[in-house]
């Protein structure tokens, strides 16, 4: 006689799905939060405010047709295109003229600029030699004194030089270049802190395998530098293109002005009616600004979140 066991059956765990309740979450209270995250937005939505501002301004000048101090507003009550035929057309000076020769000088004096500084850089970070101490303090003490210190005797150099050589002397773009480049080196510590980031295993490795120094920086070295050299571009030609005080002086002959010494000279002669044709101006010049930081952006973030990545 055989004998039947039966097992008892346990009920299975119901799951969210099968019950429809979803299961609780814990939630941070609104006063911790705001403590330790919500403060960062609102002091980031003041931020983008405050710095929003001046641009808004700046854009709802260029599109009001009166073009005057009194009728500007942050929200123009009619929006004309009229201030940037008036630039265009050339009624008021030679507008293409300093937007091409600001693009110049700014491309060659922000390349050199950076040329220079990345060569130096590498000789201070991968060299020894005497005086390497002395240079890099020496580099840093001049960045503290502002530029205009030096000016007039830039002026009397140039000055000079142009009785001898005319074409770099006094209101030439190559002379204003020249000028412009006093400040080539500035980049040399930003610069020599990414080239102290790289082993200089990989220096040894590739001068093992037969290459020369030059090989060893243009080959190896430089293509690391892609994200430190796109930030110090950038922020060379913004400082070249806002450049005022030196072109004030060296320019002023209206076919060799950049676009803010040109810019000035017109705001100068009537500051309440030409609000409007300066504002469109500035418009205009933050373009090749932003054109540059969408274009070197993917170099910057890449070369940023890089090191987040495992191979």
């Amino acid at each position: 006689m055989t004998e039947v066991t039966s097992s008892t059956t346990r009920p299975a765990p119901s799951s969210p799905e099968t019950t429809g309740t979803e299961p609780k979450q814990n939630r941070m209270p609104f006063g911790r939060w705001f403590r330790e995250v919500g403060w960062r937005h609102v002091v980031g939505v003041l931020a983008l405010v405050f710095a929003a501002f001046p641009i808004l301004y700046v854009v709802s000048a260029s599109l009001n047709p009166l073009g005057t101090v009194a009728s500007t507003s942050l929200i123009p009550s009619r929006v004309s295109l009229v201030n940037y035929q008036t630039l265009l057309n050339g009624t008021r000076g030679p507008f293409i003229r300093w937007y091409l020769n600001t693009m110049i000088v700014c491309a060659a004096v922000a390349a050199m600029q950076i040329f220079f500084s990345v060569l130096a850089a590498y000789a201070f970070s991968r060299f020894r030699f005497k005086g390497r101490r002395g240079g890099l303090l020496a580099l840093l003490l001049i960045m503290m004194f502002p530029a205009t210190l030096s000016m007039i005797a830039i002026y009397n150099m140039i000055s000079d030089i142009g009785e001898v050589l005319p074409s770099i002397g006094l209101n030439t773009l190559l002379g204003y270049c020249l000028a412009l480049m006093g400040g080539a080196l500035g980049q040399v510590w930003l610069i020599k802190g990414t080239f102290d980031t790289i082993p200089k295993e990989l220096d040894e490795a590739a001068i093992l395998d037969g290459c020369t120094h030059w090989q060893v920086f243009y080959r190896i070295l430089l293509p690391s530098l892609k994200p430190i050299l796109a930030t110090t571009f950038l922020l060379a030609f913004v400082g070249i293109i806002s450049e005022f005080i030196l072109g004030s002086i060296f320019l002023t002959d209206d076919s060799k002005k950049t676009l803010a010494v040109g810019l000035y000279g017109m705001l100068s002669g009537d500051r309440s009616n030409n609000l409007g044709i300066f504002a469109a101006g500035s418009v205009m010049t933050m373009i090749p600004v932003i054109a540059l930081f969408q274009y070197l952006q993917k170099y910057i973030v890449g070369g940023a979140t890089a090191g987040a990545v495992k191979g």
